[in-house]
């Protein structure tokens, strides 16, 4: 993930947070019946009417912003700069097996005899003295 990325993703959250907020601040318009619980005085910070059009164009402006960032994420997100098509393609072909150690014995050349015993040798019963 590049530092592009990371911000842009940072940005999308922020908004998203701050839309959640806004929304959560606006007066629905079943409002009227708290009025009666003490929730009457709550329009008046902004005036009578300018509450819901400032909250509204903000609330506007931060969806079209989320908007925005969503796309840019799903273009980034789509864009794998040459990635492997399959397993065998991401393996790294530079990597050779280990070379074996020098201590190796070498395999004797083909016109030399190699002796086997054809019979092992004749071992005594572990019960039997050892034959001198």
């Amino acid at each position: 993930m590049n530092w592009l990325h990371s911000a842009v993703v940072i940005i999308h959250l922020l908004i998203a947070a701050a839309i959640v907020a806004l929304v959560l601040l606006q007066r629905g318009k079943g409002a009227d019946a708290g009025a009666g619980f003490g929730a009457g005085a709550s329009g008046t910070v902004f005036g009578a009417r300018g509450s819901a059009s400032f909250l509204s164009r903000t609330t506007a402006t931060l969806a079209a912003l989320f908007i925005v960032t969503s796309l840019s994420l799903a273009y980034m997100g789509g864009r794998t700069p040459a990635a492997p098509k399959s397993v065998i393609d991401r393996v790294n072909l530079q990597d050779k097996a280990p070379e074996l150690p020098a201590t190796t014995p070498a395999v004797p050349p083909a016109d030399q005899a190699v002796e086997t015993p054809s019979e092992p040798a004749p071992q005594p019963a572990p019960n039997e003295p050892p034959k001198q």
